[in-house]
Formats: structure tokens, sequence, C-alpha cells
């Protein structure tokens, strides 16, 4: 399996109902999208999250799954998720990777580009 045939893209918002700036709380929300590429079927097993803030403090996350589904994406299909991140600056990124398996249960690691978690108009 070429990881490379696994495509993943992000688009992400900021929650002011849920954030409280003055107490360095700022949540943000990301969407998730997959997209297998590949000619086989594929399933994402666990991920891992490296998430920075402004500051440089950093939170590795590891879990089974996402959002608590382990998907199966057949070829040309694509998965969406959406998720939270809660950071102490009003920016930050996020970035990782995917475990996911082909269907002879070879494990394989696909990328999840980096992304930027960012108020409304703070970066031009």
């Amino acid at each position: 399996m070429n990881p490379s045939a696994i495509e993943v893209s992000a688009e992400t918002f900021y929650i002011a109902a849920q954030s409280q700036p003055e107490q360095h709380k700022f949540v943000f929300a990301y969407t998730i999208r997959i997209q297998n590429n590949s000619l086989e079927k594929v399933q994402l097993l666990r991920r891992h999250w490296l998430i920075t803030d402004a500051n440089g403090l950093q939170v590795e996350v590891d879990g089974e799954g996402v959002v608590g589904e382990q998907p199966e994406l057949a070829p040309n299909e694509s998965y969406s998720y959406t998720s939270g991140a809660v950071l102490e600056t009003p920016v930050g990124t996020m970035q990782g990777h995917y475990i996911m398996q082909d269907n002879k249960r070879n494990e394989f690691q696909v990328a999840i580009p980096l992304f930027r978690l960012a108020l409304p108009n703070i970066l031009n």
C-alpha cells in the first residue's frame, strides 16, 4: 500500500462561544477529510496528534480510531469527521499521523499535514 494514496485535509473553526480569552482558553473545531485514492479498501486504526500552541507548549494525543470510530474506506471513498482542541493561546498548530491497514492487514502510516488553529483575522 502506498500511503500517499490516502489524502488528508483539514478545515478549522474558532468557537468563540466556548472560549474564554481572559482565562487563556481558546476553543477550536476542525474537520478532517480522509480520501482513499488507492485501489483497495483501507481502515483507520489509530491516531497520533502533536498540538503546539504559540508559547511552544506541546501536547501529544494517541488513541484508537477517530471520534469513537475505526472507519473503513473503499477505493475512491472519503470519510469526514469533526473534533476539537483547546489552546492557551489564540494561535497554534496541529499535525500527526494515522495508523491504517490495508485489506491484507498490513499496517502503514499516513501523515496528517500541519494545519493552523487561529482566531479569525489574527494572522495575515
